[in-house]
């Protein structure tokens, strides 16, 4: 099949978990014979890639602005697939589904992942949540098919639209990291540190994990891997910490990411919004020894393969903090639940399997 996909902001993947999963979404799909395209924006991908593991590169124009980057650049994105022959189409993120009517009235079938309820994000304005709420709507008829990769938002959808979505969830690797570059960069020690991956939003939790591990005695460190465009007063508030075992990275990709994830002591997930957060399944899949903010969507990807704990009660992380820190032990046996659990139900192979028989079911061919 020749598929396009669209909607993030392009690969190599350099920002979040809608860039990773189209990267390697993409590339298990080229291994696999088809033909396939990942639009990305000019801010974030070179205009020298064309081509990235067999998978052809097409950047299209951008604008920085926290409201229209998305929006603007999948127009653009669009109309250039507009004028090239696909099979079927892949969209990311719901806020594009009133794009999605332009490739079927070309006649092809589009796929739409809608990710998670964008509206609860607090990052947005009313004006943004009100283009989001407009948008889950829209997704409900303008694409073929839509995805979720979270069982709590397929049910979401069930219940307010009666709109029977595929659930296909999120995916990861299980190879860990020998090497420690990054960790010789920042003087950490494998296993003396604890992780926390994400982008510095309000939702997020940063600052709760913070104040949790502010209150815990202990030599070990605390990693905040990520960053935020569009949050700098809130990331300068976390930033204001004067505890000197907290370690901040801004954003890390490709093996250094890697590395942080195979050598963690621990692994922070605090999220409370979205649906499967990449960073959660990939901590798992290299057999990390997790702690999650108590959601439904948290509970659903690690099951009994980790710990919980409440966000807006800081204290309850920095109990756990301290129990595990004196039973390292018990946390061992987390940490080989976990890298279970993915293998059993998040490998890439398996995920990379669901979307090509939708692919195939909503073009009508046979594989």
């Amino acid at each position: 099949m020749r598929i396009a996909i669209l909607g993030t902001r392009g690969i190599p993947a350099n920002y979040g978990g809608f860039e990773t999963f189209a990267e390697e979404l993409s590339t298990h799909l080229a291994q696999r014979g088809h033909d396939v395209t990942v639009y990305g924006r000019s801010h974030y991908v070179p205009k020298t890639i064309t081509s990235y593991k067999g998978v052809n590169i097409v950047v299209t124009p951008g604008v920085r602005h926290k409201y229209f980057d998305t929006p603007v650049n999948t127009c653009f994105s669009t109309l250039h697939l507009l004028f090239h022959r696909y099979d079927v189409v892949l969209y990311c993120n719901s806020a594009n589904a009133f794009l999605t009517l332009l490739p079927r009235l070309k006649g092809v079938p589009v796929v739409l992942n809608v990710d998670g309820l964008e509206w609860k994000r607090e990052k947005w304005g009313p004006l943004g949540r009100c283009v989001y709420k407009v948008s889950e709507f829209l997704s409900t008829f303008c694409p073929t098919e839509i995805v979720t990769d979270a069982v709590d938002v397929y049910r979401y959808y069930m219940q307010k639209f009666n709109r029977q979505g595929v659930y296909i969830p999120y995916g990861a690797n299980t190879q860990r990291e020998e090497t420690i570059s990054i960790l010789e960069k920042f003087g950490l020690t494998p296993g003396q540190y604890i992780l926390y991956v994400s982008r510095l939003e309000p939702e997020n939790n940063a600052l709760a994990v913070i104040r949790a591990f502010e209150q815990v005695k202990t030599d070990m460190k605390l990693v905040i891997v990520g960053d935020a465009p569009y949050a700098s007063e809130y990331i300068e508030t976390l930033k204001k910490t004067r505890d000197k075992r907290i370690v901040f990275t801004g954003y890390v990709f490709g093996k250094g990411y890697r590395e942080f994830q195979s050598h963690a002591f621990a692994y922070v997930q605090a999220t409370e919004v979205g649906g499967t957060h990449p960073a959660l399944v990939e901590a798992m899949g290299r057999g990390n020894f997790v702690l999650a903010n108590d959601v439904p969507e948290h509970r659903e990807v690690l099951g009994q393969a980790g710990i919980y704990f409440s966000a807006r009660a800081p204290e309850t992380l920095a109990e756990q903090f301290v129990h595990f820190l004196n039973n390292p032990s018990e946390a061992d046996e987390y940490r080989e639940k976990a890298a279970l659990r993915v293998q059993k139900n998040y490998t890439w192979n398996a995920i990379t399997d669901a979307y090509e028989h939708l692919f195939y079911r909503v073009t009508r061919r046979r594989k």
